[in-house]
């Protein structure tokens, strides 16, 4: 083992970015003399990683934008493992972006390069054939969820469940309050959260039921307010749009500040996602909203190998939260759902308790777990799954 080793990791979009900082700044504590090479944003740049690319290439998402990529992503893929191969490092780690990472990585690992890939493709829920690629290519997995890790070790894969960076940012009391407070929100009001997601087909789908969501509680419980952060100048622009034809509805939009939001919220109606993760981090009940394209879901449906769309529910293994899918993301079924958490305060007292075990689950310094994994191979040390 060289006492100055060479670490190269590729991440491919903000939140790996993130991750590969932390892991960075974590495995300096060990290796204060290490080089890391690859490609990263600002975060793991900052860290001291030597990026050969911009980050931002492989940040293409949808089939047409990453077919006229198609050509640079190649040559900026055979470029990297042309190097590596050249001049091998001592591990490769891949931190999400898999159609671009394991590749990489089957191609390193004969070589007798040591690789990892952090952040488990959605192997579990559908295109399940993948697991065989992902054993060719990977000596380790390390997961953000213990459920990822169980799968893995079904197939016995090396794995490692580090915990969710997001677990340790959020606390595990949340003060709605001071929320409301910076917020500039009515600090004795009942506030429902709308959160119809990010993306522009997401919005386009959930935005205008859940808009007219909020008139139906609105009819029920005139004393309900609305709260609706926008996560872009765009859709802003789409959500101002929207409601001119609601003049009389009691809602507040806010740009930006979508987990303020949701944390100054008695209840959250949201997309199917990370957000979902994010309200359970809060602590705040929830419905789950999930619509495709008809043609879309109907071949996903027969895809799909998982009985839950949302992340508390696959956390938990159970129906922890109501989840409203395709035809039953409708105004009454997702605005009763609401009302219920609203007037049942013991049913959502008992989901924050079962919320917070498994944020004190997820809560387990994921950049220093990763860091263990990585110096144990870099060492040669054995590692077990826990």
């Amino acid at each position: 083992m060289p006492k100055h080793p060479r670490i190269a990791l590729i991440a491919g979009e903000i939140s790996g970015d993130i991750l590969g900082a932390g892991l960075i700044q974590a495995l300096k504590q060990t290796f204060p003399n290490a080089r890391f090479e690859g490609i990263g944003g600002e975060g793991m740049q900052a860290a001291g990683l030597h990026s050969y690319y911009p980050m931002e290439w492989l940040s293409v998402m949808g089939l047409f934008e990453v077919l006229g990529s198609y050509r640079r992503l190649k040559r900026c893929h055979t470029r990297l493992q042309q190097l590596w191969t050249d001049k091998p490092p001592d591990i490769f780690i891949g931190i999400d972006a898999p159609d671009f990472n394991l590749p990489m990585a089957e191609a390193l690992k004969p070589k007798g390069i040591k690789t990892v890939h952090y952040v488990s493709p959605s192997v579990w829920a559908w295109r399940s054939y993948r697991i065989k690629k992902i054993a060719r290519a990977c000596d380790y997995m390390l997961t953000l969820f213990p459920f990822e890790a169980q799968y893995y070790q079904q197939h016995q894969i090396p794995v490692c469940f580090v915990g969710h960076p997001l677990a340790e940012k959020i606390p595990f009391e949340v003060d709605t309050q001071a929320a409301r407070e910076a917020l500039d929100l009515d600090t004795d009001k009942t506030y429902v959260a709308l959160l119809p997601g990010s993306r522009r087909n997401e919005v386009e789908r959930l935005l205008p039921e859940f808009l007219k969501t909020a008139v139906w509680l609105q009819q029920q419980r005139p004393d309900l307010s609305f709260i609706l952060p926008s996560a872009n100048d765009s859709m802003a622009k789409r959500i101002d749009s929207a409601l001119k034809a609601y003049p009389n509805l009691k809602l507040q939009h806010i740009h930006g500040r979508s987990r303020e939001v949701m944390a100054a919220a008695d209840v959250v109606l949201l997309a199917s996602g990370t957000a979902t993760l994010e309200a359970l981090l809060l602590k705040k009940p929830m419905v789950v909203a999930y619509k495709l394209a008809g043609l879309t879901y109907q071949i996903a449906k027969h895809l799909v190998n998982v009985p839950y769309v949302s992340l508390p529910n696959l956390l938990s293994g159970r129906a922890l939260v109501p989840e409203h899918i395709q035809t039953q993301v409708s105004a009454p079924l997702l605005g009763q759902a609401l009302l219920d958490w609203l007037e049942q305060p013991e049913a959502s007292a008992a989901l924050q308790a079962e919320y917070l075990h498994i944020h004190q689950q997820l809560a387990q310094n994921a950049d220093k777990q990763a860091a263990k994994v990585v110096e144990a191979l870099l060492l040669d040390k054995s590692l077990l799954n826990p």
